[in-house]
């Protein structure tokens, strides 16, 4: 199921922005400019999270985020705008709202901030169950129960794999160097040698690649890291 998310901003640039990069992380979003339309799109169609600003021609964002409410006290709502005192904090808070940005803002805290919110939206549904589940080349992986179904049978992920496999695949398609790898996996305590590392990866060719030796999937960069390829 498609997480989608309703951006209600009526400043045409930014609105064009925060939607790419929200389509560039795989969420469907309706964008609206107003806030009657966006009460018109939130009770046609379902959202997983609205993305809301405070000063909107025809109906305000504070007014928005009480209609919601009235509507569904379950979906989040961030509102993202320029309105930045304590006490707009704390209104727009009131209103109903789970989480609440200043413009301008950083596009990856945005992201962040998206991403938390919806997690939390979605816990203990089937919604959530398919995001803690990766499948690739016939393997299929479960991050909540740590278990791998592959080509060569069914197999139980250790603690450290599993932390592993997800940064790798959460990075897909760009290089891990193994700096990060042993910061995020391992801490910043226990330093394990990189050759550790190494072992982990071989062990991961084993389990889901065709051809250990000829790698498709996980990929060395050499002098650098590792790669997941999909």
């Amino acid at each position: 199921m498609e997480i989608r998310v309703l951006l209600v901003e009526d400043e045409e640039n930014l609105q064009v922005a925060i939607r790419m990069n929200l389509e560039l992380e795989k969420y469907e979003v309706v964008a609206v400019s107003d806030g009657i339309e966006a009460i018109k799109k939130f009770k046609e169609e379902r959202f997983n999270l609205v993305i809301l600003d405070i000063m909107l021609p025809e109906l305000d964002g504070l007014q928005v985020c009480e209609q919601i409410r009235l509507e569904n006290n379950d979906v989040p709502i961030l509102f993202l705008t320029a309105k930045d005192s304590a006490q707009d904090r704390i209104l727009g808070l009131k209103k109903g709202a789970d989480d609440y940005l200043t413009k301008p803002f950083n596009l990856e805290e945005l992201l962040l901030r998206v991403k938390i919110l919806i997690k939390h939206s979605l816990k203990g549904t089937s919604e959530e169950l398919k995001l803690n589940e990766y499948s690739f080349g016939g393997n299929e992986i479960n991050f909540s129960t740590y278990h791998a179904s592959c080509k060569k049978g069914e197999i139980n992920l250790t603690n450290k794999e599993m932390k592993l496999l997800k940064l790798l695949i959460e990075r897909k398609n760009e290089v891990v160097s193994r700096d990060q790898i042993l910061q995020t996996v391992w801490g910043y305590d226990v330093y394990p040698t990189t050759r550790t590392i190494d072992n982990f990866i071989l062990a991961f060719r084993k389990y889901f690649e065709d051809d250990p030796k000829d790698p498709k999937f996980f990929q060395s960069v050499w002098g650098v890291g590792y790669r997941f390829v999909v």
